[in-house]
C-alpha cells in the first residue's frame, strides 16, 4: 500500500508564537493517473496560470463551487483520503503537563525549555503524524506500508531510519518534490484546506459547509464542535 503524503503548518519544533496554530498531515491513496486526471479538472475549473497548484487557489470564494466539488460525496477524494488536525497550543500543553504536571505561566516558556532540554524534534507534531498515518492506513488493509511524502528538512535519513525503527510496517518512506507527482499534490491541497478551516474554526470564523464535507475525512482527535 502506497500513500501519498503532505503536511500545511509546519513549523518544526516552535508551536506557538509561529506564523500557524494548527498542523494538518494528510494523506491519499491514488493512483498516479487518478491524481494527475484531479489536479487537471482543477486546473481546468479554476484556470489559474500558476505553474503549480496549493489550497489557496480552493479557498478563494469565486472558486468555492470547485473546493465542495473537491471535498465532495462525488469528487476525487471519497475513499481515498484522510487528513489529522493538530491544535499546537493543545499539543504543546499536553506536553508541559506529561513533562511537569501542570501549565503555570506562557507556553512560549515551556516551548523554550522543552525545545532545550529533548533530544531534536521531539516537539515536532511531524514525526507522531507519520506514524499514525501508518497505522491508520495499515489497519484498512494487510501488508506493509510505503509512504511517498514531500520534502522535508526534518525528515532526515536518520530520522527515517527512525521511523521505521518505531513502526515496523512502514516499509519505506521517499521524499519527493510535489512539483513532479501529482498523488503530493491533491495531499497538500487536502492538508492546506483543512488547516485553514479549523484555523478560522479557532478563530470564531467557522465554514459548517465546509467543516461537514472535512469531517469524514479527519482521523484521530477532532477539533470542531459538529
Amino acid at each position: 500500500m502506497e500513500i501519498a503524503c503532505d503536511e500545511s503548518g509546519s513549523e518544526g519544533e516552535k508551536l506557538v508564537g509561529g506564523v500557524t496554530a494548527v498542523f494538518a498531515h494528510a494523506g491519499v491513496r491514488m493512483s498516479r493517473e487518478e491524481a494527475a486526471d484531479c489536479v487537471a479538472s482543477l486546473r481546468d475549473m479554476i484556470k489559474s496560470p500558476a505553474l503549480e497548484y496549493k489550497a489557496n487557489h480552493l479557498l478563494r470564494q469565486k472558486n468555492r463551487w470547485v473546493l465542495l466539488w473537491f471535498l465532495g460525496p462525488g469528487g476525487p477524494l471519497t475513499g481515498r483520503a484522510r487528513v489529522q488536525l493538530v491544535d499546537k497550543r493543545q499539543f504543546l500543553a499536553s506536553r508541559v503537563r506529561a513533562e511537569f504536571g501542570a501549565v503555570s505561566g506562557p507556553l512560549e516558556h515551556y516551548n523554550d525549555l522543552l525545545r532545550a532540554r529533548g533530544p531534536r524534534g521531539t516537539l515536532d507534531p511531524l514525526f507522531p503524524a507519520i506514524l499514525r498515518a501508518v497505522a491508520q492506513w495499515q489497519s484498512s488493509g494487510d501488508g506493509p506500508v510505503s509512504i511517498v511524502h514531500d520534502q522535508q528538512l526534518s525528515l532526515t535519513d536518520g530520522r527515517i531510519r527512525q521511523l521505521k525503527k518505531l513502526a515496523p510496517r512502514l516499509e519505506s518512506l521517499t521524499l519527493v518534490d510535489s512539483q513532479y507527482d501529482a498523488r503530493v499534490q491533491v495531499a497538500d491541497f487536502l492538508a492546506g484546506i483543512a488547516r485553514r478551516v479549523a484555523e478560522e474554526e479557532l478563530n470564531g470564523r467557522p465554514d459548517r459547509e465546509v467543516i461537514d464535507l472535512l469531517m469524514p475525512f479527519v482521523v484521530g482527535p477532532r477539533m470542531w464542535n459538529a
